[in-house]
């Protein structure tokens, strides 16, 4: 009988029980599932699992259960392989069936051999995904995170890999990560091993695969990219296989995966003059060079995972419940919800010493970080507000540090210099290329729900080129329209996306927004640097969580408005229109009942009052009077 802890350190041998129980009937897939969807359910087991965003991967057992947080950043083509096959051995003739589920090479004594024409082989199919960590993820998030994991590693099932593997974290090991060979020295053993569709003796395996991962190094020019949107990110690339219900996951969706994790050495023999020709499958001699190098890199590189459960995330906020329609989640979100009004001031009162003062840019950007696309009616999103903060003070520290504190309260973001250099040199949009048969990704290839803060304060005087002002245009989509068309060569394909974008600018914003609000600083600091930095550490990590559950958890609330108030703001908007026609338009009943909307969430209230829709008209005509004002002052429009 296997023993409590092989479910986590050996997760294939409970899958064997299951396949030599129930062969040959299909039942076998379907009771793993179950099982580990039950495993997972019990008290903070799904903090025992070890996780690819934590712990690199020389650590990790290999064969043993694993989870990755990450985003899909492209979908390779299906692939076939043999779910069930049968073994022979030449000399006693005694044949053996196995399962192929959840494994990259078959399992083959040194005496077998497959025998590719038995009548019990079941040749199945399964999806790969190649998944990132999810672009532009803070810091706090993969510190929380760690940190979880690492407490319930203290009373987690261990095995010999157990002590050192919660030791580092990818940004303590970059070392290692220059030096993909040590995890192979770690992880060769004494197996035998071959590809799903042939046996490779394991003599053999042994000797030659060094040999191919040094010579890997030589013929991947240009080097292997593992195609992360943001520059600058860490952590695995991973080709996620997926068994069941594939097609309900797309790219850029946000996914956490269990599954086995698969690093065999014989993976990295990626060129075909390498590769034994018994363990090539006849149709993958077709694909190019650049294709195979693509989509078999080495797997100390790109470890696989063979994917048992899988699930779509609503946030990855790691101090919210991942579910929050569970009954657990409810009670922490009532608790929540009872202690808001004072979690709502202290932030106000955070982002206006931020923003050096300004209340009423602090009330907007409040409402900006909760705003989400809630619905989409035919091409229009609704629910986007993108907010352009102008008058910030030309070349300062001081949008860097705007960014640095919005950083520290949203799980994902970006911040982009609008430079001419940047512009014109980097990539934004995804393309195809087809010589590698793989999407290339580009910095707005996002997950939902980041927030994009786009800095034009250092913006100069220049010429944009061809791709910069088909960067430029694609920023004005995502803003407008919260798409991105990738470029297939041949056509455009539009990518719908949820993106949080916050402009700050000088004069008013060359990008469109929903929102123009005109910075007032009540306060000029003798040292902006100083200022800005003793802000984020003058708060306690407590009240900086519970910033953080807030702004998450307001997101994720449904909104409605009652038949009673939609009819007084109608009877509302009349009566304005009679008094002075020309000063509110359709446009700007759109954009009070956005700015309601959202000032009622940030309240708690999941319904529109009288007294919150009377509070946004409030807000709007103080933003457009100091608009005006500026714009009386300066002579022209900002």
């Amino acid at each position: 009988m296997p023993c409590v802890g092989d479910w986590l350190n050996n997760p294939l041998s409970i899958v064997q029980g299951f396949f030599a129980q129930n062969v040959p009937n299909s039942d076998w897939e379907k009771k793993v599932t179950e099982y580990f969807k039950e495993k997972l359910k019990e008290n903070n087991a799904t903090n025992w699992v070890p996780s690819l965003n934590d712990v690199p991967v020389h650590y990790l057992k290999p064969n043993s259960l694993v989870k990755f947080r990450c985003m899909v950043q492209d979908m390779f083509d299906p692939e076939f392989y043999m779910g069930v096959y049968e073994t022979v051995d030449p000399n006693t003739n005694a044949r053996v069936l196995h399962f192929g589920k959840y494994r990259d090479v078959a399992e083959c004594g040194p005496q077998q051999e497959i025998d590719l024409n038995s009548s019990q082989t079941v040749t199945s199919e399964r999806q790969t995904l190649y998944c990132v960590p999810v672009p532009g993820e803070s810091a706090w998030v993969k510190e929380i995170s760690f940190l979880t994991l690492a407490s319930q590693a203290r009373v987690s099932p261990s095995t010999s890999y157990t002590p050192s593997r919660h030791k580092r974290s990818y940004e303590e090991d970059e070392d290692m990560d220059l030096h993909p060979s040590k995890q192979k020295e770690q992880h060769m053993g004494n197996r035998g091993g071959g590809d799903i569709h042939g046996c490779v003796e394991p003599k053999r395996l042994e000797t030659e695969a060094p040999a191919g991962h040094h010579l890997i190094s030589p013929n991947c020019s240009p080097p292997l990219d593992l195609n992360f949107p943001l520059p600058g990110e860490k952590g695995p690339a991973c080709l996620v296989k997926v068994y069941e219900s594939w097609e309900s996951f797309k790219v850029n969706d946000v996914l956490e995966v269990y599954g086995v994790l698969s690093v065999d050495p014989v993976l990295s023999l990626v060129n075909s003059e390498e590769r034994d020709s018994s363990a090539l499958d006849p149709m993958e001699c077709m694909d190019t060079a650049e294709e195979q190098r693509v989509h078999s890199p080495p797997a100390s590189l790109v470890p696989r995972i063979h994917v048992i459960l899988a699930q779509k995330l609503q946030h990855i906020n790691p101090l919210l419940p991942a579910c929050l329609k569970e009954e657990e989640s409810k009670t922490f979100v009532s608790n929540f919800m009872s202690e808001l009004s004072p979690v709502r001031a202290e932030l106000l009162g955070f982002l206006t010493h931020a923003l050096l003062g300004d209340s009423l840019a602090a009330e907007y950007l409040i409402l900006h970080l909760i705003s989400t696309v809630y619905a989409r009616r035919d091409v229009l999103p609704l629910g986007k507000f993108t907010v352009n903060l102008s008058g910030c003070p030309r070349n300062s520290i001081f949008t860097e540090h705007i960014y640095r504190i919005i950083q520290q309260l949203v799980p994902a973001s970006h911040r982009l210099q609008m430079t001419i250099e940047n512009m014109n040199r980097s990539r934004f949009i995804p393309h195809k290329d087809y010589a590698a048969n793989r999407l290339v990704t580009g910095v707005l290839q996002l997950a939902s729900n980041t927030s994009l803060v786009v800095d034009e304060t250092q913006l100069e005087q220049g010429q944009l080129d061809t791709t910069g002002v088909h960067n430029v245009t694609a920023l004005g989509n995502l803003i407008t329209w919260q798409k991105v068309d990738y470029d297939f060569n041949y056509h455009r394909m539009e990518f719908p996306c949820n993106i949080n974008v916050l402009i700050t600018s000088e004069g008013r914003s060359l990008l469109p927004s929903d929102c123009q609000v005109h910075l007032q600083p009540q306060i000029i600091p003798p040292n902006m640097e100083e200022y800005m930095s003793s802000l984020l550490t003058a708060v306690l990590p407590s009240v900086l969580n519970k910033f953080r559950i807030y702004l998450s958890l307001l997101r994720l609330l449904d909104y409605s408005i009652s038949d009673e108030v939609t009819k007084a703001v109608e009877e509302d908007f009349v009566e304005m229109r009679k008094n002075d026609p020309e000063s509110i338009t359709a446009d700007d009943l759109h954009k009070t009942l956005l700015v309601a909307r959202f000032l009622s969430l940030s309240a708690g209230q999941t319904t529109l009052s009288r007294e919150r829709w009377l509070r946004a008209k409030q807000l709007e005509a103080q933003r457009k009077a100091r608009l005006q004002q500026q714009k009386c002052v300066n002579g022209n429009e900002l």
